[in-house]
């Protein structure tokens, strides 16, 4: 086994022994690798998870939301700051709308970069998440009509484009906005716009039986099984199943894009500036996007949009990103997390650095730090040195 086999199958190992069970994935240059650690079960139920096991990704979906609206620009059906009461047109019912404040509608590309000012979640669920926080899907009830006659009643925190506040009930919108424009569903939408361009042929809205059978089993922090989130039509802010190998091949297109120098993240010193480009065309799991592949440019577009969070950290189109200290070494990392009621994850990357980490876990419990620890092994060239 490589050095980076052996990094990854130890970090599969330690997780495995907080929870059920995980997979893990890094990529470096053309080098990938994915390692399964512990059970789909508990005890000794179900088999060891491995590159083809089906997770609920939970928010790690908002990227995929977020591309399908580079995507639907650059082909001129949408506009990043198209108005969402104008994409919504004939769906809002009859004395619903659009809220607002301040001189700026809200648009999509405020929807994208979480700075549309709506809550975090969608009317009434605030009080039910913390009087019942263990409900079973509890997004189920989020059907188009409730969530868009809810939605006239709805109070911006902030005027649109103003701040930065973190919104389930945003990107699920985006997803029902982007797929009522289209004329179809969230998950053909997905399917149409990125997996079917990129060969991700596990990553689905809903599994058939095939991978139905390969999808782990959720459970809660302590280890009992839990059933499956759905999201119903707030499908877009969380509600993808995946696998590993998947998304090596969605990460791979990341790192590639860079490779024509379009993507800008930020300058060496954390500034707004380009990133340094890499010449690293995909390679290995799935191949990548490349020079003249549909997928390059709106992937550019999505990291082009920035929307500063705070200081130190901004948001692009889906994902967030942050650059180091200079005495952290200065690395760029960009990324998301995600989690459902039985299921963590955390995808990030470096485009700069050209190397990646996926990791999948179903339980409860986060996977983060698990997965920065890898990222910043990866960064600084010395994969022994992840923490145990």
């Amino acid at each position: 086994m490589n050095d980076l086999g052996s990094l990854v199958q130890q970090t599969a190992d330690r997780l495995a022994g907080q929870q059920v069970g995980a997979v893990v994935a890094a990529l470096a240059h053309d080098e990938v690798e994915i390692r399964g650690a512990g059970r789909t079960g508990p005890g000794r139920a179900g088999g060891r998870p491995g590159p083809d096991t089906l997770f609920e990704i939970g928010s790690v979906t908002k990227v995929f939301t977020s591309l399908a609206l580079a995507r639907l620009t650059l082909a001129g059906t949408v506009t990043l700051d198209e108005p969402l009461a104008d994409v919504l047109a004939g769906l809002l019912p009859a004395g619903s709308g659009v809220p607002a404040k301040g001189p700026e509608p809200l648009t999509l590309r405020h929807l994208a970069t979480h700075s549309s000012g709506l809550p975090r979640l969608p009317a009434g669920m605030v009080l039910s998440s913390l009087l019942n926080p263990n409900k079973p899907d509890p997004y189920a009830h989020c059907t188009a009509e409730r969530l868009l006659t809810d939605l006239g009643r709805t109070r911006l925190r902030t005027a649109p484009g103003r701040g930065f506040r973190y919104s389930n009930l945003g990107a699920g919108l985006l997803g029902l906005a982007l797929a009522h424009r289209t004329g179809t569903g969230y998950g053909e939408l997905v399917r149409r716009e990125i997996c079917g361009p990129l060969g991700m042929a596990d990553t689905v809205l809903v599994p058939d039986a095939e991978q139905t059978a390969r999808l782990a089993p959720g459970h809660t922090s302590g280890g009992r099984p839990v059933p499956g989130w759905n999201l119903a039509d707030l499908a877009g802010a969380g509600a993808l199943k995946s696998t590993a190998a998947d998304l090596a091949v969605f990460l791979r297109a990341q790192l590639a894009a860079d490779g024509d120098g379009r993507a800008s993240d930020g300058d060496r010193t954390g500034g707004d500036g380009s990133a340094e480009g890499s010449t690293e065309e995909s390679g290995g799991v799935g191949g990548g996007p490349g020079h003249g592949s549909p997928l390059g440019p709106a992937i550019a577009l999505t990291r082009e949009v920035r929307h500063r969070v705070n200081p130190f950290a901004w948001m692009h189109l889906g994902w967030l990103g942050h650059r180091l200290h200079a005495r952290q070494g200065g690395h760029l990392q960009i990324w998301h997390n995600g989690g459902t009621g039985g299921f963590r994850s955390f995808v990030a990357f470096d485009p700069e650095k050209q190397v990646g980490v996926i990791v999948l876990a179903n339980t409860r419990r986060s996977v983060d730090s698990t997965g920065v620890q890898l990222l910043r092994s990866l960064q600084t060239g010395r994969p022994g040195t992840a923490r145990r």
